[in-house]
């Protein structure tokens, strides 16, 4: 792996990976990352995470929500992401699903917060029911990626105490 590739993967276990994420639209944003992940290295993700970030309108869930056909075409059109059109038309569907959610729940924080404590095949069960493109191994890495499910850093990794720091007092685990 390149100097340049560690660094990135570095940056985000140490900044990101396993931390709670309090914003809606960062939460999003690691839910879309996760689905356009599948099949691919998560290093592709990360080196293209800017790139992702402008084509998504900074992953503002209600403009992602209000795409029209023209903006999943710029979608498919750009080479700075993943081109996969089930991909792109989850991440405009999940946009709308989050917004109903939100109208339900306060926000999808408060959504993923009302439904926590579970077990993983239950958190896969109910993303499965509620998300598009969110199979059992992006729904556990959204989920082990934003503090939801334990096993993003080890006990004897020196970023284990802060993740754990970070956490609500209710998911300390």
């Amino acid at each position: 792996m390149a100097k340049a590739d560690k660094n990135v993967h570095k940056e985000y276990h140490d900044k990101q990976y396993g931390f709670p994420i309090h914003d809606d639209n960062e939460l999003f944003c690691r839910l879309i990352l996760e689905i356009n992940q599948a099949g691919l290295s998560w290093d592709i993700i990360l080196k293209k995470q800017e790139t992702f970030r402008k084509a998504y309108h900074n992953f503002d869930i209600k403009t992602v929500a209000a795409y029209k056909e023209k903006d999943r075409e710029r979608l498919l059109s750009d080479a700075g992401i993943i081109r996969n059109r089930l991909k792109v038309n989850a991440a405009i569907e999940n946009a709308k699903t989050i917004l109903q959610l939100k109208k339900e729940s306060g926000s999808f924080k408060n959504w993923l917060d009302s439904n926590h404590p579970k077990t993983k095949e239950e958190w896969m069960k109910l993303f499965k029911k509620t998300f598009k493109f969110t199979g059992g191994e992006i729904v556990n890495e959204f989920l082990m990626s934003t503090g939801y499910l334990p096993g993003a850093h080890t006990a004897d990794c020196p970023i284990y105490t802060k993740v754990l720091k970070a956490k609500p007092a209710w998911n300390k685990k």
